[in-house]
């Protein structure tokens, strides 16, 4: 499947790095963690204007989603732990945490594509 260059949109992401500790003011591990995430990258994509009955077939019974991805990059290494930028730009909190507007539900792999069920998330 490929994909026509004027159905493309533009979005971003940030791969999920992993976790460090948190260090109290002595230099001490608390026992907390905090989440690490990668710099933002670029992806040309097919944007879903909304979910439909045709894509809850592809991810089964899957019906909270939103919206649909859907990329001919077979090696996109976006999974369910990556923070997604779809309606607006890349911005953080003041702890350099990425204020997403979608998280991926569900990933649907081809031989020639990739499909995300991607749901909307409230960030504060």
């Amino acid at each position: 499947m490929k994909l026509l260059r004027r159905n493309l949109s533009t979005i971003c992401y940030c791969l999920y790095k992993g976790r460090e500790p948190i260090l109290d003011e002595d230099g001490h591990e608390t026992g907390e963690t905090r989440i690490l995430y990668q710099r933002p990258k670029r992806l040309r994509c097919s944007v879903s204007p909304a979910a439909g009955s045709a894509q809850a077939y592809l991810f089964g019974n899957l019906t909270a989603y939103d919206k649909v991805l859907v990329t001919d990059d077979t090696a996109c290494p976006i999974d369910e732990n990556t923070v997604l930028f779809v309606d607006k730009r890349p911005a953080f909190s003041e702890d350099g945490v990425p204020l997403g507007d979608y998280r991926v539900r569900r990933t649907a792999r081809s031989i020639n594509y990739i499909s995300y069920a991607i749901s909307k998330v409230e960030v504060s």
